[in-house]
């Protein structure tokens, strides 16, 4: 039986954004349960995200795969051209948001796979001009002598909630997939957090 299913990213840590608004819209858009809503705290131009690679492991010919906006997918041209491949070779659904690339019976048409490509270019223009920004405003903090980074975390410093569930961690009641959702944030945080305390 075809499945849908759900992918919700963001690049900054559960401090800075809120990923439950995309698992929100997702719901929307036809992601019928939570469990097949794959959700992570990566960089978009990154290629071998965990949960995104998870849920290609699962896809199979007539799923459908969700996501809000084209940049929550890449923020990388080429990522998007072998996305679509993708897409095509599995005879699967792809929505964005409100448009949809059907190649559960044929393959992608000129004009929706030009359509995506752009997306895909102005996705990436958006995330170069971002990290120029970021840069330009780091070289000038720099200039004034303030201090660049983000503060380090320390054993003190971890949230209240990590030692609430870390003891039932412990003690096998849940996974490290678990542990990441209970905490809204990504297995990455976890392990670092686990390695902090140990």
């Amino acid at each position: 039986m075809a499945r849908t299913l759900g992918y919700a990213r963001c690049s900054t840590n559960e401090t800075k954004q809120d990923i439950n608004r995309q698992k929100r819209e997702l719901k929307k858009l036809g992601v019928k349960d939570d469990k097949y809503i794959y959700w992570e705290y990566e960089s978009g131009t990154k290629t071998d995200r965990a949960e995104f690679q998870k849920m290609l492991d699962v896809l199979a010919q007539g799923d459908t795969i969700v996501t809000t906006e084209v940049s929550r997918l890449t923020r990388s041209t080429k990522h998007l051209c072998d996305i679509m491949q993708i897409v095509q070779d599995r005879k699967i659904r792809l929505i964005i948001g409100s448009f949809i690339v059907d190649c559960r019976n044929e393959e992608i048409d000129p004009m929706t796979k030009g359509m995506l490509m752009m997306w895909g270019v102005f996705s990436e223009m958006e995330r170069d001009m971002i990290s120029q920004r970021v840069k330009s405003g780091m070289d000038n903090a720099k200039a004034k002598g303030r201090k660049i980074g983000r503060p380090r975390v320390v054993k003190d410093s971890l949230p209240e909630k990590f030692f609430k569930f870390y003891d039932l961690y412990k003690d096998g009641q849940f996974n490290i997939t678990e542990f990441a959702k209970l905490m809204n944030c990504s297995r990455t945080t976890i392990y670092k957090y686990i390695r902090m305390v140990q």
